[in-house]
């Protein structure tokens, strides 16, 4: 019996596959497991930047060891079509106050070209009858940026 592999993405693909999403899971080095939580991110066609809240564990974790690694995907209901991609790099805080302003309005304008639920303002600080703009005159969430990518993976089906 002969193992079929995956078919590998080129990076055309899997940009696209990453321009096109907006949610990823980002898996932290935790002290004995892994610990993975789901972010919103955007793409600037270089780099992943991603929302986080202030508190929680993906704070301590992110401080002690900011190396993850990032999976994007999207399938459809019964699985006739998937693809995904993982990445491999570290963490760094954005902390230039025009860098996140530029950051900030880009979540905005994500949120409102994927016509998101305002809904999903708890997750990033916020109560969800605030004005999306809130994300972007408040920092009550840091804005991390993958870089250092050393490894990618991106897989599809046949």
């Amino acid at each position: 019996m002969e193992i079929v592999k995956i078919p590998r993405m080129d990076k055309a693909e899997y940009d696209n596959l990453i321009e096109e999403g907006y949610v990823s899971r980002i898996a932290f080095q935790g002290n004995k497991y892994p610990y993975i939580a789901p972010f919103l991110y955007v793409f600037d066609g270089r780099f992943l930047y991603f929302l986080a809240t202030k508190y929680g564990r993906k704070n301590d974790l992110f401080r002690q060891h900011p190396y993850v690694s990032v999976e994007v995907e999207r399938y459809t209901k019964d699985l006739s079509s998937y693809t995904f991609v993982t990445m491999q790099g570290y963490l760094v805080q954005l902390e230039d106050a025009i860098e996140k302003k530029i950051i900030r309005q880009k979540f905005i304008e994500m949120i409102k070209k994927r016509n998101l639920s305002q809904n999903i303002l708890a997750a990033l600080g916020h109560k969800p009858e605030e004005p999306l703009e809130a994300i972007a005159s408040e920092e009550r969430s840091n804005i991390w940026k993958l870089t250092g990518v050393t490894d990618i993976v991106a897989l599809k089906n046949l």
